[in-house]
């Protein structure tokens, strides 16, 4: 039987794939660093430094680190998205808390603390039962 992988339309398709994919990291990096330089230049033309400034600037940073993280290894690690909902809504909390009702500020806070246990069952997971690596389980495909 013969493995499609090695036919030369599949190569090429896989190929624009990559690019494509690369094009669009590309595009999420500098929109996110435009986002940021506008942040920055927020703060500074109104000279004043708030929680939700800070937590949005640190949202753009774990935004270029996962970014970064994937087209350096092709990977992208769950955690990193959790990180940025959480870090969203500790941001979304503290800025609508006068407008939230009790029942939605547990909601956003039990949210939170699903996320955070998440994070530390994926780690755990990672960390006792490793994925297979990437190259070996190419290799597997191809034979």
């Amino acid at each position: 039987m013969s493995n499609i992988h090695h036919y030369p339309a599949v190569k090429s398709v896989k190929r624009g794939i990559r690019i494509a994919e690369v094009i669009g990291l590309i595009f999420v990096a500098l929109a996110t660093i435009f986002a940021m330089i506008q942040e920055v230049y927020k703060v500074v033309s109104l000279m004043e430094v708030h929680l939700g400034d800070l937590l949005l600037m640190f949202i753009y940073l774990e935004i270029l680190a996962m970014v970064a993280i994937y087209l350096d290894s092709g990977k992208l690690p769950i955690r990193f998205p959790m990180y940025i909902a959480l870090i969203a809504l500790a941001r979304y909390l503290i800025l609508d808390m006068k407008n939230l009702t009790e029942w939605q500020m547990l909601a956003i806070a039990v949210t939170m603390m699903i996320i955070a246990l998440t994070v530390l069952i994926v780690r755990y997971g990672h960390l006792k039962l490793p994925y297979p690596d990437r190259e070996q389980l190419e290799k597997n495909l191809a034979e």
